[in-house]
């Protein structure tokens, strides 16, 4: 699985052309759509969006290629939002829990964040006996975590990858 860069401040911003801004936006939609289809709605030529994607993979503002999966269908029926908060912020606390969050399969998503809490992740599990011998292996026997807290979604209102391309 591919993981994108984190954004860091003073990050220089990607230099998009009109065409890269709508190639992204129907690859964004459906990667699998046809080169020359992509070329058709863009009015480019097929080989000039195979280079401008190509291009855009290699500067990193492609990522990866992946597809969705419907979580229901393979029997993860929990979602879980977890704040967690970390015993503290030193440089090798924060990165150990990073490094440990970053290796789980069950963790899904993964923030840094500010505001009194270190991290939010998503969590899936099949169960909720599942979602507890996950949050012992990465909370309750960590003696990095103070306290963690659960939110159990009850239902999914919105889930996308998709970035607004402006």
């Amino acid at each position: 699985m591919a993981r994108s860069p984190s954004h860091r401040p003073g990050q220089r911003r990607a230099k998009l052309d009109p065409f890269d801004r709508a190639i992204l936006r129907v690859i964004q939609r459906d990667n699998k759509t046809p080169q020359r289809a992509i070329a058709e709605a863009v009015n480019l030529s097929a080989a000039a969006v195979q280079r401008r994607i190509a291009a855009m993979e290699a500067a990193g503002i492609i990522t990866a290629n992946t597809a969705v999966v419907d979580t229901a269908a393979l029997g993860l029926a929990i979602t879980a939002i977890v704040e967690v908060h970390l015993v503290d912020e030193r440089a090798a606390t924060v990165d150990a829990a990073k490094a440990l969050f970053r290796a789980d399969a069950d963790v899904q998503q993964c923030y840094y964040v500010t505001g009194g809490i270190s991290f939010v992740l998503v969590i899936l599990s099949s169960d909720m006996v599942a979602y507890e011998e996950t949050t012992r292996r990465l909370f309750a026997h960590n003696p990095a975590v103070a306290t963690f807290r659960s939110l159990i979604a009850l239902d999914r209102v919105k889930s996308g990858n998709s970035v607004p391309i402006a």
